[in-house]
């Protein structure tokens, strides 16, 4: 049944790129301030950014890489879902790591506070401003610096764009470790900045095992390097091993802290080989409990191969095919399942999800379902799953939450969010990653609402701590969640957290109001 469908994908919607990036947005004055909707939010003792500051900055990285402009400075004070806006008054683009450290070295010694960015793709506020610090952005920090074909181990700068960095990479035949959505803005040094998980953490691991090396410029002076001192440059990067033993492994600590402990300028990383074989199946269900069951079946039927196992509902995939005009070749169900299969024998890998699909369909467990063997069926596939963030943008505003539950509350996050909202919402979707348990819970209403806002948090924060799940799987915690991590974390580890960003940036300016709690 499974192999008469198999090949049968609808082929009249088109693949399509997409860009999770506010860069450029002409519409980014129309979002609120953040200063102005977050109003018990104040403003640091920092200093205000001068004249000589922006003639220093030039001296460094010349006129064209220090942006004053308010019309150039638009997308990089607001986030690309249009939700926080910043009022920075410049962006630095320095190319090297001796630019950045006297860039950061300067603002340690004027106390200006600083915004690290890449490819402000986030979903937290994490990237943007929250007041008028100076933006460092790393896009310009853009070179693959080398590839290591034999222990399989890339060097690159920060600024290098994920897809970029995965289609080199294929050309020694090898991959990067992760995969997201905005793979064709986000850069390497965000997502290690964020710790972005993506679509097969489940088959290659997070990033706290695939970094092994980085290079960091950390807010504190070092004399040494220039008459007015430059900021000190923390080298992660040799010997950027698969096995380095030698005391406290600190690049652990950069890794999702945010930009709030120093600016990641360099990153060494594993990367697996290149499948010669990916399967995907597109699989429709009618209760959540067969979701559950298809999960644990693949991981018994597919066990070496499986790469991904990605799970919808049915109004995600409605938000997606009726706001982006896109087609699911499998008549609508309650929920929907993406299973893929990576390895290096394409029969035998296609023979053992055919058989594996054929036996659910014919035990019941799924009800429809199709399977793509080829790139181009399955780039018309992944669109149903990958581009949802955006068409939920298309309802308005989207109260967007990343949250990590047991199974058996998994799904239930959704429902209950449902009955509290009711009629208030425009609509309450559940999609994400099921095989690490990454639930993304999204909210929208046609716009910002204040009451809505109140009733989703911090209940739904309290909801998930009594149901022993984290408020944040893989988007972080950033300006818009940093006051809830109490729910997640134990006063001690909090206090532990306070105490390491005290070491790291004594004078406070990185990243301020983000990540951390308010004291």
């Amino acid at each position: 049944m499974l192999r008469q469908i198999s090949r049968q994908i609808k082929t009249g919607q088109k693949s399509q790129k997409f860009y999770y990036s506010s860069e450029g947005n002409n519409n980014a004055s129309l979002v609120p301030l953040t200063a102005e909707r977050y109003q018990n939010v104040k403003r640091g003792s920092y200093a205000n950014l001068e004249e000589k500051d922006v003639k220093f900055f030039e001296s460094i990285l010349g006129t064209n890489r220090v942006l004053t402009q308010e019309d150039e400075l638009n997308g990089y004070n607001t986030d690309w879902l249009k939700t926080v806006r910043g009022q920075s008054k410049i962006v630095l683009k320095p190319k090297t790591t001796q630019e950045m450290a006297e860039v950061v070295g300067h603002c340690v010694r004027r106390k200006l506070a600083i915004c690290p960015q890449g490819g402000n793709t986030g979903l937290v506020g994490g990237s943007v401003p929250v007041f008028d610090e100076i933006i460092i952005s790393t896009n310009l920090m853009d070179k693959i610096e080398n590839i290591d074909v034999h222990s399989g181990v890339v060097q690159t700068q920060a600024g290098v764009i994920l897809e970029k960095l995965d289609s080199e990479l294929g050309e020694h035949g090898l991959m990067a470790p992760l995969d997201l959505g905005a793979k064709g803005s986000c850069n390497i040094g965000g997502n290690v900045a964020t710790n972005a998980g993506g679509l097969r953490l489940l088959r290659y691991g997070s990033l706290h095992a695939t970094v092994l090396g980085l290079e960091v410029v950390l807010p504190t002076l070092d004399n040494t390097k220039s008459k007015t001192g430059s900021a000190q440059i923390l080298d992660f990067m040799t010997p950027g091993m698969k096995k380095d033993n030698t005391g406290y492994d600190l690049k652990q600590l950069f890794i999702g802290a945010e930009g709030t402990l120093g600016i990641i300028t360099k990153v060494a990383l594993a990367c697996p080989p290149k499948p010669e074989a990916i399967n995907l199946a597109y699989l429709g269900l009618e209760s959540f409990d067969q979701v559950l069951v298809t999960f644990q079946k693949a991981k018994e039927f597919l066990g070496e191969i499986l790469s991904s196992c990605e799970f919808m509902d049915g109004e995600a995939v409605d938000c997606v095919t009726d706001n982006l005009n896109l087609s699911s070749p499998i008549e609508r169900q309650p929920f929907y399942m993406m299973i893929e299969t990576s390895g290096s024998n394409q029969g035998h890998d296609e023979e053992k999800l055919s058989q594996f699909l054929e036996h659910l369909l014919e035990n019941g467990t799924i009800v429809d379902g199709t399977m793509a063997t080829s790139p181009s069926h399955q780039q018309q596939l992944w669109p149903l799953r990958e581009r949802i963030s955006e068409a939920l943008l298309h309802d308005g505003y989207c109260y967007k939450y990343d949250i990590s539950l047991p199974f058996d509350s998994f799904y239930r996050s959704v429902d209950v969010m449902k009955a509290r909202l009711g009629d208030d919402i425009v609509r309450c979707v559940g999609f994400g990653h099921l095989g690490d348990g990454n639930m993304h819970l999204n909210i929208t209403s046609k716009t910002y609402n204040q009451e809505i806002m109140d009733k989703i948090e911090p209940y739904l924060y309290q909801w998930i701590s009594e149901n022993k799940g984290s408020i944040s799987a893989e988007h972080g915690l950033g300006f818009k969640k940093k006051d809830f991590m109490h729910f997640s974390k134990c006063p001690v580890s909090i206090s532990a957290m306070h105490q390491i960003k005290q070491v790291f940036d004594p004078y406070m300016i990185m990243n301020p109001y983000k990540v951390l709690p308010s004291t």
